[in-house]
């Protein structure tokens, strides 16, 4: 029963990672038919952020009232009607509006099932969990370029991920009876974990290391998010790449953190979490340079792969140091602010890029990146001395 319960939350964890990159992968083919400039993307992806932010400082509440794994099918089905009004839309006010759910749905979602793996299953499942996410961030431009190279547009796209969502709530719906039963086993475990004082969050930015590690993580999920967004209109858009095959090539990036992910907790076991991340920060650079240096198409491709690889250890390698670097007492506290930090990486650059891209050139993602790139090890390696007594 433990097994099967790990196989569904495996499932449901693809959920939120299916929509994540369709918006990316079919916005060149969305710009040109709403006809609104091509910056536009990033207020649809700012809605949805929002919508990511407020559900998850919400999940706390929600779960203890609710339980994680009906949250998990709430979630999931709400994104998934979500995706069906996208499907259906025809504007971009519409595509606005129905961000809103579409956000709320994925930040509940997401922090449920981490938090639920956290508590009752061994630290190895968690990057296997993430892995999921990378699977359904992998297969999402390749449905999205399935619907536009047959002609269907991509309301069809979101459609057919409509779908997959739909049979991922029915599973975790039918699921639920394992959840209880395997809360009940460890409640009070569970009701151990709780005891403890909160820090207040003028306590947390004056742990030596804390706001360090918190601007390296808003500006890894600038590079992430900016990629996720934003590839795909770089290559139609910079290097004269069709918008139906730029759909599918946006997935090359997906392929690229999903596979170094998987390998991730391999190389964990001889390698050390700085090393871990400095070694993915070296591929961000060597894959953003490729994405520069006017090498062709080839090496533009190249790079989005390598550029995923690089970004794979970095977020997991992060979290997992918190503990040693903090502290086992403050590490949930750290934590916290760290995802904070993320979201609010999430919802402000991409934004900011689409700025950049409409009123000077979308030739400078490559260049975006290097220099967030760029902050994020800067303030690696001054938490890194903060806390060298400690790791």
């Amino acid at each position: 029963m433990v097994q099967l319960l790990l196989a569904v939350i495996y499932l449901a964890f693809i959920s939120p990672g299916l929509p994540d990159s369709l918006l990316g992968a079919a916005w060149p083919s969305m710009q040109a038919q709403l006809g609104v400039p091509v910056s536009s993307a990033g207020v649809i992806s700012t809605i949805i952020a929002l919508g990511t932010v407020v559900s998850s400082l919400q999940s706390d509440r929600l779960t203890r009232r609710l339980g994680a794994g009906l949250v998990t099918a709430l979630s999931v089905l709400l994104t998934a009607l979500a995706l069906l009004g996208f499907s259906l839309s025809r504007s971009f006010l519409a595509l606005c509006i129905l961000a809103i759910p579409y956000g709320l749905g994925a930040g509940s979602v997401d922090a449920a099932l981490n938090n639920y793996v956290a508590l009752h299953y061994a630290s190895r499942h968690m990057s296997w969990l993430h892995c999921m996410w990378g699977v359904g961030t992998t297969v999402g431009p390749y449905v999205m370029e399935y619907a536009l190279t047959g002609g269907q547009g991509w309301n069809a796209g979101y459609r057919y991920i409509a779908i997959l969502q739909f049979a991922i709530t029915l599973a975790v719906f039918l699921s639920l009876p394992l959840w209880k039963k395997r809360a009940a086993q460890t409640r009070a475990e569970d009701a151990a974990a709780d005891v403890g004082r909160a820090l207040s969050l003028k306590e947390i930015v004056r742990i030596p290391g804390a706001k360090d590690v918190m601007a390296a993580f808003f500006c890894y999920c600038a590079v992430e998010a900016t990629t996720m967004l934003w590839a795909s209109s770089y290559l139609a858009l910079a290097r004269g790449v069709s918008a139906e095959a730029a759909a599918g090539y946006a997935s090359l990036f997906f392929i690229g953190i999903t596979v170094g992910r998987a390998l991730n907790g391999f190389l964990t076991m001889r390698f050390s979490d700085a090393q871990m991340i400095r070694a993915g920060q070296a591929l961000v650079a060597l894959g953003a340079l490729l994405l520069l240096l006017p090498l062709g198409t080839g090496a533009a491709l190249a790079g989005l792969v390598v550029i995923g690889l690089g970004c794979a250890p970095i977020y997991p390698c992060i979290i997992h140091s918190t503990p040693e670097r903090f502290g086992a007492e403050k590490s949930q506290a750290l934590i916290g602010v760290q995802m904070a930090s993320a979201y609010v990486g999430t919802l402000l650059m991409p934004p900011v890029f689409g700025l950049i891209a409409g009123h000077i050139s979308i030739g400078l993602f490559p260049a975006f990146l290097l220099v967030a790139l760029a902050v994020m090890v800067l303030m690696h390696e001054r938490l890194v001395r903060k806390t060298r007594t400690k790791a």
